[in-house]
Order: structure tokens, then sequence, then C-alpha cells
């Protein structure tokens, strides 16, 4: 189990290491648009779009990541107040709820993509983009999710067998 934990782990930094080249390629792209129209008073005409899709692929290829670690931002209201089993019971099923709702998303992505594959859709712009392309990202980046999610339960059951061993 902690393999595969650790496996999970290593998926997600290499996401979160493509949503970081992301990043660097938008504001390499956006330094380029900068210096063509102020220089040169011409355009790329595609920035806001590949902009755009760099938003949402470094979004969502960072969450698993930021989940993993601890990054995220999370109201702790109720679990708080919560220790022990009683918490990672808690936890528990956040991660099932949260299982559920990436699984419907992933499905709904999933519709997208062949649909977009089938039908070769492409961007309304001048740039014609694969609208699979920039789907596909979103789909791997929810896979990512939905596994990081499976390994935060196994944390849970991982802590709660070790907590079973040391009280006995």
């Amino acid at each position: 189990m902690k393999f595969l934990v650790t496996l999970i782990d290593k998926l997600c930094k290499l996401g979160a290491a493509l949503a970081a080249l992301t990043l660097v390629g938008m504001v390499s792209f956006i330094l380029l648009e900068i210096v063509l129209r102020t220089f040169f008073d011409s355009s790329t005409f595609i920035m806001d779009e590949m902009v755009g899709y760099g938003v949402a692929a470094a979004t969502f290829l960072a969450l698993p990541y930021a989940l993993g670690s601890g990054s995220i931002i999370r109201v702790e209201l109720l679990i708080g107040h919560l220790t022990g089993r009683k918490r990672r019971l808690l936890e528990g099923v956040s991660c099932l709820v949260g299982l559920g709702v990436t699984a419907v998303l992933i499905s709904f992505i999933w519709v997208r993509v062949a649909r977009a594959w089938s039908r070769h859709s492409v961007s309304s712009s001048i740039a014609e983009v694969p609208m699979w392309i920039p789907q596909g990202v979103i789909l791997v980046g929810l896979c990512l999710l939905f596994l990081q999610l499976i390994a935060l339960l196994m944390r849970q059951f991982m802590a709660d067998q070790t907590a079973n061993t040391q009280g006995s």
C-alpha cells in the first residue's frame, strides 16, 4: 500500500512540475506579446486563448499535488475539534465524497474529450487548437486528483492501523 501511495505522490509531483512549466510558458508568451506589440506593432492574435488554456492546465495539474502536500486552505471549524479515530473517520468520509464528485467530473470531461476527438473539433480562433488537447489536460489533472484522493484515503487507513497497533 505504501508503494502505491508513493507512486501516486510521484505522479502528482510530475503534474505540479508540468504546471510550473506551463506557468513559465505563459509568462514567456505574455512577454513575447508585449515585445511584439511595443516594438513591432504586431501580435500573435492568440495570446489570450493560449494563456486561458495555460491557466486551466496549471490549475488542474497542480491541484493534486497541492491537496497531497496540505497546501490547500481548509476550514477546520468541525475537524479542528476532533482528534484520533473520529478525525480520521471524518477525513475518510471527506475523501469518499471528493472521490464521488471527482468521478462525476472525470466522466463528464471524458465525454467532452471523446466528442472533440471524434468530431475533430477545433477552437474558433486563428490557432484552431484541437479541443481535445486542453480538455485532455484537464482530464489528466482530474485523474491525478482522483488518485490523490485514493492516496489520502489510504493514508487515513494506514494511520488508523498504526493507531490500533500502538493502542494494543
